[in-house]
Parts: C-alpha cells; sequence; structure tokens
C-alpha cells in the first residue's frame, strides 16, 4: 500500500470549528472571557457537577489541584508511574513528594492494594489515571483514599466519554483533570480542565489559577498570587465547539476501534486492549497493543523504527516515571515496580483518530505485524 504518513492523532475539526474560532478573533475578547465561562458551564453540564474551571494545560489544573489542598513540601501523594500524559509531574511542582505505586497489569490502572500499601502519615492525595481512556477501580480507589483520610483525584488527562459502572470517568475524584491536547478526542491545542462538586475548592482553584477581569487593574497581590495558567477565548471557542458534537467525535473513533479488533484478532504475537468486566465503555486515547514476552524494550524499538519507515507514527506509549532522572534522584531504580517496567517495555501505541480509513488500519496492524515476525513473534503474551 502507497501512503503518506499516517500521523498518531489528526484532530477530527469541522468548518463549524474554524467559523468558532474566527468569532472569537473579530470579537473584543480573545483571552479568558465569556467564551471560556461558556466552555466552563457546558463542561461541567456534560459530567453532571458543580464545577469546571478552564485552565492552561492538564498538569497545571494537577497542580493547581494539590495547591488549593495545601499539599506542598513534607507532603507525599500516590500515584501510578505509568503514564502516557505525565500530569503526576504536578506533585514535584507543587513540592511533595510522588510515591509511586505498581499498576494492574490488564487495564494499566493504579493497583488500589499496591496504593494502600504505600500509604503514611505524609500522604495527603491519591492521584489514579484512567489509563489510555480505560476507567480505573474508583470503588476500591475510594474506600483505600477514605480510610487514608486523604484527597482522590481522578487524573483523566487520557479519557473522555469513558463509562465505569454508569458513570462516566470524571465523575468519580474529589476533583478531575482533563487535558485537551493532542492526542485528546477533545482538541483545543493546549488547555485543561479542572471539575469539581467541593465549591471550596473549585474558589481556590480559581483564584490559584488567574485574577478575574475586574481585578487585573489592581495592584493587591491578595492572599494566593496567581499563576496566570487561564484558558482563552480562541481555545475555549475550539473545545466548546467540539463539546457539543462530542458523542458524534467519539462515535467516528470507535468504528476505528472496531477495524482495530478486527484486524488485530488475526496477530497472535499481540494482545489487543483489554476491558474490565465492570466497564460500561471505553473509548481509547491511542490503539495500544502488547507485545509477547520473547520482546525486549530493544525489539519493541525496532518494531516501532520499521513502521516509521513504513511511515507510520506508532511509538512506545510509556516511560516509566519512577526511571526518569528528576524521580531517580529521589532514590527510584529500576526493579522497583515490575508490572509498570514490563507492560512499559511492551507496549506500542498505533495511529487512532477519525480520519484513518479501514485500508489504513489493515496496513499499519499488517506492518507491525511483518516487522514482529522479521525480529521473532512470541506465541505467548502474558507476564
Amino acid at each position: 500500500m502507497k501512503t503518506t504518513f499516517l500521523p498518531l492523532s489528526d484532530p477530527d475539526l469541522l468548518q463549524s470549528d474554524l467559523d468558532a474560532v474566527s468569532e472569537v478573533l473579530t470579537s473584543p475578547s480573545l483571552s479568558a472571557g465569556p467564551v471560556v465561562q461558556q466552555f466552563e458551564k457546558e463542561f461541567a453540564a456534560y459530567l453532571s457537577r458543580k464545577h469546571a474551571i478552564a485552565v492552561a494545560s492538564g498538569t497545571i489544573g494537577m497542580l493547581l489541584a494539590l495547591r488549593a489542598r495545601g499539599i506542598g513540601p513534607g507532603d507525599e501523594v500516590i500515584a501510578s508511574s505509568h503514564s502516557f500524559r505525565e500530569t503526576a509531574h504536578a506533585i514535584a511542582l507543587c513540592g511533595a513528594r510522588p510515591v509511586f505505586a505498581d499498576i494492574d497489569y490488564w487495564t494499566g490502572a493504579l493497583a488500589p492494594e499496591k496504593a494502600k500499601a504505600k500509604i503514611t502519615e505524609r500522604t495527603r492525595a491519591i492521584i489514579a489515571g484512567n489509563t489510555n481512556g480505560h476507567p480505573a477501580p474508583w470503588e476500591p480507589l475510594r474506600e483505600v483514599a477514605a480510610e487514608a483520610g486523604c484527597m482522590l483525584v481522578e487524573d483523566s488527562t487520557e479519557a473522555i466519554g469513558s463509562v465505569y459502572k454508569g458513570k462516566m470517568v470524571g465523575s468519580f475524584g474529589d476533583c478531575s483533570i482533563f487535558d485537551f491536547s493532542q492526542p485528546s478526542a477533545l482538541v483545543c491545542g493546549e488547555g485543561g480542565m479542572v471539575v469539581t462538586d467541593d465549591d471550596e475548592l473549585a474558589s481556590l482553584v480559581c483564584r490559584l489559577r488567574s485574577r478575574r477581569v475586574e481585578e487585573r487593574s489592581s495592584v493587591v497581590l491578595g492572599a494566593h498570587p496567581p499563576l496566570q495558567a487561564s484558558l482563552s477565548d480562541i481555545a475555549a471557542a475550539l473545545g466548546l465547539a467540539q463539546l457539543r458534537r462530542i458523542e458524534l467525535l467519539l462515535a467516528r473513533r470507535k468504528r476505528v476501534e472496531r477495524w482495530y479488533y478486527q484486524y488485530v484478532q488475526s496477530f497472535e504475537g499481540i494482545k489487543d486492549p483489554y476491558i474490565a468486566p465492570e466497564v460500561e465503555q471505553v473509548y481509547w486515547l491511542l490503539y495500544v497493543v502488547h507485545l509477547g514476552t520473547r520482546f525486549s524494550r530493544s525489539t519493541r524499538d525496532s518494531i516501532i523504527d520499521d513502521m516509521h519507515t513504513e511511515k507510520i507514527g506508532a511509538c512506545a506509549y510509556s516511560q516509566p516515571l519512577h526511571l526518569q532522572r528528576a524521580y531517580i534522584d529521589l532514590g527510584y531504580r529500576r526493579g522497583d515496580f515490575f508490572v509498570t517496567e514490563k507492560v512499559a517495555e511492551r507496549a506500542v501505541a498505533l495511529p487512532l483518530h477519525a480520519h484513518l480509513s479501514e485500508e489504513q488500519v489493515a496496513f499499519i496492524v499488517g506492518t507491525m505485524k511483518d516487522a514482529s515476525i522479521n525480529l521473532g513473534a512470541g506465541a505467548a503474551i502474558y507476564l
């Protein structure tokens, strides 16, 4: 198959999205203003939550949420080391110590029993992510957080629309964080949202985020110096237009997911994405497959290189946070989290967006299959 480059993600935009941005560009307000407020209002309604606060990125949203609860130096926050969207960096940015715990092999989410084992008297929060769109086990995680008396933060930077026990992701944490950069289904360029039902938390996040427009001429510092980390009306217009047709956006991606599933079934050397019994719907961020146990990190990288040669934008899904320099300096080492490391070594993220055709999906899977056979495909797919 002759093909141009197949990118990892490609925003699903319409002329109406461009028109919404053009309307803002010709208005008196380009910075945070009425369009941001409307985006916040409709996003909160979409998730049936009381408050939504638009921010510059998912990482900034996480940082503001932790600071709003007074989390800082001397505190510990438990999180997963397995993440594509590295919002866990917000823990270090607020001065607290990241305490990593291992994941469930099948879902890739933070394992509740492993998080519980990491709790100390310094634990102030648990951050659990809906990894690659798959909901975390929120009921047991809520029990762990309640028993420890700490904040439960839902990292939904990789998820929108997925459903766990009748409720959408974004509904489970004391606050939940979304990100609107690629490869999200809803893309503003850059941006994020903090959602919560806690009035006090929402008020503090707003004050830490930015001054209100009417306060910008004030020389008074106030009790909370803001980061000036709000979203612009330009980005909000793009996000709001997509939010109003989010079900269509997700349905178009779901069609591509079904093609992937169909073609991956004929490939014994890889494991297609797993969906837990209590999960009713998953909208994947990317189509992530797992290579068999006879593959190593180096052979995974070779497969990805071969796919790049064929102009396919595949990539390694995760570089574990605890093996990155900032956290090695905190004492983390290879071997600390067996499941996280093994999954990360063999997880390959394939392109997922609405512009892919069935022929292109077949080409992507076929190319990966050929590359893996050349490198010695293994039949076993478990740890």
